[in-house]
């Protein structure tokens, strides 16, 4: 299984945005949007072996399964939809206890601490950081989770608990990746067994 934990930190906690204005009016949902579009998709096809966590400023994560995913397409406004969707469903969600909008869409009242302890139980908790080492230099983990911050850098409370928390602390490359692309190399590094070289 591979997971990818996104931290949105200006996400909407609310579903009263509109569909029409993701970058602006819905705190930068597009860039969540296309994590989670090149978590998933192939050429025709969906990974099922990929878990997503989508952390919404601290409070809410909506996790989507891709072994369950229905309606999920590769455009930004029908994925912003089922967040939409999750997140009006939020007064069903007790806790940590989660409540499924669509299926392999379930969200919860977990902020980042909740979702990383109980992801750190079965995965390699791998941190994406251009500070981190060259990726070519770590054997790909088995079962990794991949902990990335959307459009703006850790906060130091996200950083300190990382630093006690991640098994690796890695960089994609030589150069800055948005986190959505980022998603796709390192897929493309597990794909492949690790690097050779840049």
């Amino acid at each position: 299984m591979r997971q990818f934990i996104v931290l949105g930190h200006d996400a909407p906690t609310t579903p009263d945005f509109s569909l029409d204005d993701l970058a602006g009016g819905a705190g930068r949902l597009d860039v969540l949007c296309r994590c989670v579009n090149s978590a998933f998709f192939l050429s025709h096809d969906v990974r099922e072996d990929v878990r997503v966590h989508l952390v919404l400023q601290d409070e809410l994560t909506v996790r989507f399964e891709g072994s369950e995913l229905r309606h999920l397409n590769p455009d930004e406004r029908s994925t912003a939809a089922l967040i939409r969707g999750a997140l009006e469903q939020q007064d069903d969600a007790i806790g940590h206890m989660e409540v499924e909008s669509s299926p392999g869409v379930h969200l919860s009242k977990k902020d980042f601490d909740a979702v990383l302890e109980e992801v750190a139980r079965e995965s390699t908790v791998v941190q994406l950081h251009e500070d981190g080492d060259p990726v070519v230099d770590v054997a790909p983990p088995d079962d990794p989770a991949f902990v990335l911050s959307d459009h703006h850098d850790f906060r130091a409370s996200e950083a300190d608990l990382l630093a006690e928390m991640a098994d690796q602390r890695v960089r994609l490359g030589p150069e800055r990746l948005h986190a959505d692309h980022a998603i796709t190399v390192a897929h493309n590094y597990l794909d492949t067994g690790g690097f050779v070289d840049y």
